[in-house]
């Protein structure tokens, strides 16, 4: 067993966390908040799927949901009536236990991340002379337990996948899992840079520590890193390789339907308002007014915070949109690579120079010149490696393809058979599609 021992500073840092107004709810008010986020997350799913149709088909010049309900709105709750009237199909070869257990392992983790996601501040509970937070609980660990909640619906997944029988379904879910674990090392660097500046990693500390600047605007870096691998965890476009319908059939979900596929349904969508809300948390200030909302003086009283908290959930969410209906889906190796080469070093540069410029501040200040003279320097580099760094690749994977198939390069590239291993395959980087082979096996068969 590997054991992490917390240096004294951290436990001080931990310990500081004022979280005196959590665990003094009586329990019918607990239930009340977990049945409220509950049906929050519900609502939200059913209006984000009407929210992506009409979206996707203003983009494409196209109608949307219009008949069921004022504007179509009613439309995800017929699509969701319509799932669980269907027949329920379980495949022979699938392993029914575990094909049920998985999309309930799915779809539940997604839920449990909103426990300690603050919606508000310390609010009056109506018809009582109680107040509490609008946030079901806090801890001092707040954004890990989100992480480590998240990482478990990943497994549901893989199971699903896993207990079809089918080799289709075992392929999305093994792209699923390579996929999560390599932009959930991304996402994690990149919250670093905010624990730092916080002094926390509790979710309601991070939104106090934001009262006066939010982190989006000087953990530039972070935001961005942590966009792009949410979009990664969540599975949509242009990273949605796990459905990937062009050469999965529909990928870990194929051998699905009825009421477990609308489970797989909800989780996906579940989740992208939960990595929204943990990015708003993170970034944006969480529940606080933006300006210059921020000038009125409640603003950030009573329930006007949980207005302002979905309004910037809302606009994650139409992001989310805009990069499906406007960006094609990446191959999977090119997906793979920049995770691994562009986003997780660009991270752990970036936390080295938060680090820097923290142990400095905290240690009587600095020039700032030197400083912006650094970032430039740093900036150039990174730039030139990100652009410079792919074409050197490119050239060393021609140069080793070329070495193994000892045919000789055409145009800088070299030339394959794709019909070596009796099936067609596309070509790597590097190696370009040999026509008169392809020829040559067409006429043979």
């Amino acid at each position: 067993m590997i054991r992490f021992a917390a240096s004294p500073e951290a436990v001080a840092v931990l310990a500081a966390d004022d979280l005196s107004a959590f665990g003094k709810d009586p329990w019918w008010l607990v239930l009340i908040k977990a049945v409220l986020i509950f049906v929050v997350l519900v609502g939200l799913t059913l209006f984000n799927i009407w929210f992506e149709r009409r979206v996707v088909a203003r983009m494409q010049n196209r109608i949307g949901p219009n008949v069921h309900g004022p504007f179509g709105l009613l439309q995800s709750l017929a699509d969701g009536v319509k799932l669980a009237l269907k027949e329920d199909i379980i495949p022979k070869a699938a392993d029914k236990v575990v094909f049920f257990l998985a999309p309930v392992l799915s779809v539940i983790p997604a839920f449990i991340a909103f426990a300690v996601i603050p919606f508000g501040p310390v609010v009056d509970v109506p018809f009582s002379d109680r107040t509490t937070p609008l946030q079901l609980t806090d801890m001092p660990v707040g954004v890990l337990f989100i992480l480590a909640v998240s990482s478990i619906g990943i497994y549901g997944i893989v199971l699903g996948g896993w207990s079809s029988g089918s080799t289709y379904s075992l392929l999305g879910g093994l792209r699923s899992s390579a996929q999560v674990i390599s932009y959930e090392v991304a996402m994690g660097l990149s919250l670093v840079a905010v624990f730092l500046y916080a002094g926390s990693m509790s979710t309601s500390q991070i939104v106090a520590a934001q009262e006066r600047l939010w982190f989006g605007v000087i953990l530039i870096p972070s935001f961005v890193i942590f966009m792009i691998a949410m979009v990664g965890e969540t599975h949509r476009a242009p990273f949605d390789l796990p459905e990937a319908e062009g050469e999965l059939v529909g990928g870990f979900h194929t051998e699905y339907s009825s009421l477990k596929f609308a489970l797989f349904f909800l989780a996906e969508y579940v989740n992208m308002v939960t990595v929204s809300a943990l990015a708003t948390t993170l970034f944006l200030g969480g529940w606080r007014a933006p300006w210059p909302l921020s000038l009125w003086e409640g603003a950030n009283q009573d329930y006007w915070p949980f207005l302002w908290f979905i309004a910037k959930v809302m606009i994650f969410i139409f992001i989310f949109i805009w990069l499906r209906g406007s960006l094609p889906r990446l191959r999977y190796d090119q997906f793979m690579k920049f995770g691994w080469t562009r986003l997780i070093p660009l991270s752990l540069l970036w936390i080295v120079a938060v680090g820097t410029i923290r142990a400095i501040s905290l240690d009587g200040g600095f020039d700032r010149q030197y400083l912006l003279a650094a970032i430039g320097v740093v900036a150039v580099l990174f730039l030139v490696l990100f652009f410079v760094g792919g074409d050197a690749e490119d050239a060393d994977d021609a140069e080793d393809a070329e070495n193994s198939d000892g045919a000789e390069p055409a145009g800088g590239a070299v030339p394959f058979d794709p019909f070596a291993g009796g099936y067609p395959v596309p070509p790597m980087p590097g190696q370009t599609h040999d026509a008169t082979v392809t020829v040559a096996e067409g006429k043979k068969e």
